[in-house]
């Protein structure tokens, strides 16, 4: 009996934690207004940097192309591709006067590092403002570069933009990629409103390129080969530097893996990246994923063995109610309303595999890009 009273206690606790960040630092983004931008038509470098992307290049860079924008380059960066990829880039470059090809070759010192491409092609772009995606990426309108550019000023120089995945109908794994990229996209705008920006994703992220060469690039995680996006941000990233771009025409969407172990491995090097980050982050990051996997785990034992299964199952409706009303307000802003039917079995099966994550990094690390 002491242990189901200790697991009790420990139910109540986690409860509290997880309503108190759902309602304090969740909220702030879930219930928050976008303000209102003027546009400043600023010369913008738009980056990609693609590795055997022949495919992807075709199908998307029109739609980066045919921006509505009066002032802007594409540098395009082919990260020693074995395929088509620069090929494709040339064909492109050949029609279209603002587009600059860097073509990057193995380097010893730098084999299979997407930062060293990427601070070639910085070092290769004209303009002081700088805004990324990737080869996969397409924004879902004509006026991407516009919204996020609006977020500029004489203070901020960082934007961080949501990167969505396409819809699959009928799949099941289509919406667990997408839950953990909203799920990810809450914590991280929600942390910037806070005053605690902590990450950003390279899918649509935009910076000044002073704040790149003032922080001396990647050299301080360049032997880290993922991470040219958050741990960027979160080394550079302060609450005055950075605002986040959540109007619906500033998105782009990618395609997301279609197999599981795909996905998995990726997520691999994406969850890698989070030992670097600030002490801070990493003590609320990690008391969030805690306290929602006692949550399920204490929860759902307690239940199993009806102990106090009345102020057990009320606890536990209250935090599935707080945790809808909260996902709901900010789904609905980032276009993902549909996830909701299914948000409880999302997140038990999220806690799940983000716990099979961190003991597969523990034994072994990712060690490459792509």
């Amino acid at each position: 009996m002491m242990f189901l009273d200790i697991l009790f206690y420990t139910f109540i606790a986690v409860v509290f934690i997880q309503v108190i960040f759902y309602i304090l630092f969740f909220g702030r983004f879930a219930f928050s207004k976008e303000p209102k931008k003027h546009r400043k038509n600023i010369a913008i470098s738009v980056i990609i940097c693609a590795k055997n992307e022949a495919e992807n290049l075709t199908s998307f860079l029109p739609s980066v192309i045919t921006q509505n924008y009066p002032d802007f380059e594409i540098i395009l960066i082919n990260d020693a591709s074995y395929d088509h990829t620069l090929k494709v880039m040339e064909e492109f470059a050949s029609n279209h006067d603002n587009i600059k090809i860097v073509n990057v070759e193995n380097n010893e010192a730098f084999w299979g590092n997407k930062k060293y491409a990427l601070t070639l092609g910085i070092k290769a772009s004209k303009n002081d403002f700088l805004l990324f995606t990737d080869a996969d990426c397409k924004p879902v309108s004509k006026y991407w570069i516009k919204q996020m550019s609006a977020h500029f000023s004489n203070e901020k120089t960082i934007v961080l933009g949501y990167g969505a995945y396409t819809k699959t109908k009928n799949s099941l794994l289509n919406k667990l990629i997408r839950f953990e990229t909203l799920i990810t996209a809450i914590y991280y705008f929600s942390f910037a409103k806070m005053g605690m920006p902590y990450m950003g994703v390279g899918r649509n992220l935009a910076y000044r390129k002073d704040a790149f060469f003032n922080a001396k690039g990647f050299v301080n995680h360049m032997n880290i080969l993922s991470g040219d996006d958050d741990l960027f941000v979160n080394q550079v990233a302060t609450h005055k530097n950075t605002a986040i771009c959540i109007s619906k025409n500033s998105f782009t969407a990618s395609i997301p893996e279609t197999s599981f172990n795909s996905w998995f491995q990726q997520k691999r090097r994406h969850v890698s990246t989070a030992n670097y980050y600030k002490l801070k982050h990493k003590l609320l990051l990690g008391l969030i994923y805690i306290s929602n996997f006692f949550f399920w785990v204490t929860g759902l034992a307690l239940i199993i063995f009806q102990f106090n299964w009345q102020i057990v199952i009320s606890l536990f409706i209250l935090r599935l109610i707080v945790q809808y009303i909260v996902i709901g307000s900010s789904s609905k802003k980032l276009k993902e309303n549909d996830l909701l039917t299914t948000l409880p079995f999302l997140d038990f099966f999220l806690m799940i595999i983000q716990l099979t994550i961190f003991i597969n990094n523990l034994i072994a690390k990712p060690n490459y890009w792509k």
